[in-house]
């Protein structure tokens, strides 16, 4: 850095294989390790290669994606552990999406649709608890599943409005959420109660869930690269709402490098993809499994029970007795010793 040595400083550019305190295993594993996560990856090119990080794009794009479709059995393929739905709140509409979620980070989309109206109205939300937060959706063997839980975006110009009709519905884990843009942000935390003030009054208190957007965009993008069914994989329905306009609104955006700003990692929409609706909710969807208290071998287990299949018997694990203690030597007592003396 010749302009650096003119101010009386040397500085190097080095990676970590000249490092005393690393062995090249060590930053061998760590790569390793980082594969299918960008904010891991990123994280093994700065610290250790010393190269600066750049999102490739290599993304999967909407033809092929369209091509991954695939025919369910039923409402809900085999699979699915868990019901979370995302709805993103639009000045004339809800536009929301279920996911369905299994082990290891496998996704399933269940369904996209769009609820038309204002956000502020009764009816837009009734619809929304016939379509989404009441609705039954079933397995082939007639095993059915609620959503567990659902995040709806507050922002916007309904906000209040929308505090208020997610507080009358806590009872179905429906909560309001705010996201937080920027890469320091993490995915989920914990919720926090927010007043609702409709007429310059304040008519009581909900839960608030904030969270990292641009966190939940890396996670959509890495798992959309992956190939095969299993751990992280994305299943798609092949219908009419899973067609061509839904994969343009999930690739609406990617990360760019802009140095002028104070986090020069950006997310930004490509052109002539406008609408990230369908981006926009399943982030929320996925958060909202993120944020949900489960244990995904007990469902398992309860729906192979309900399903009438005979559910595997716990292993038993022979207890061992604890090891006889072992005798110590006698020790003269201390009182006897001073007596003789």
């Amino acid at each position: 850095n010749p302009a650096a040595y003119e101010q009386g400083t040397r500085s190097f550019w080095l990676n970590a294989f000249v490092s005393q305190w690393a062995s090249w295993e060590s930053i061998i594993l760590k790569y390793l390790n980082a594969i299918g996560s960008t904010r891991k990856m990123q994280v093994v090119y700065n610290t250790c290669f010393g190269e600066l990080w750049e999102d490739r794009g290599d993304l999967e794009d909407e033809d092929s994606l369209m091509a991954r479709r695939e025919e369910y059995p039923a409402e809900l393929p085999e699979g699915v552990l868990v019901l979370t739905a995302g709805v993103d709140t639009q000045d004339d509409r809800m536009e929301y999406e279920i996911v369905g979620h299994g082990h290891f980070g496998e996704t399933w989309g269940i369904e996209k649709g769009i609820v038309m109206g204002r956000p502020d109205d009764d009816a837009v939300w009734a619809q929304l608890d016939e379509l989404v937060f009441d609705r039954v959706l079933r397995f082939e063997n007639g095993v059915g599943l609620k959503m567990s839980m659902s995040f709806v975006d507050e922002g916007g110009h309904f906000t209040q409005e929308v505090r208020m009709q997610c507080r009358a519905r806590l009872g179905k884990k429906v909560f309001c959420i705010k996201g937080m843009p920027g890469s320091d942000k993490p995915y989920t935390a914990p919720p926090k109660k927010q007043k609702i003030i409709i007429k310059q009054t304040a008519v009581g208190t909900c839960w608030q869930y904030q969270i990292g957007v641009d966190s939940g965009k890396e996670v959509i993008m890495d798992n959309l690269r992956v190939q095969t069914p299993g751990a992280k994989y994305c299943h798609f329905p092949k219908r009419d709402d899973y067609g061509s306009g839904y994969f343009t609104g999930l690739l609406s955006e990617v990360k760019v490098y802009d140095p002028n700003k104070k986090q020069p990692w950006q997310w930004k929409k490509i052109p002539g993809h406008e609408r990230n609706e369908a981006l926009d909710c399943r982030n929320y969807a996925l958060a909202a499994f993120k944020a949900l208290p489960k244990n995904l071998d007990e469902i398992d287990r309860r729906l192979k029970e309900a399903g009438g299949e005979r559910a595997p018997a716990p292993v038993a694990t022979p207890v061992m007795p604890p090891p006889a203690a072992k005798q110590r030597p006698k020790r003269r007592s201390r009182k006897k010793y001073y007596d003789d003396w």
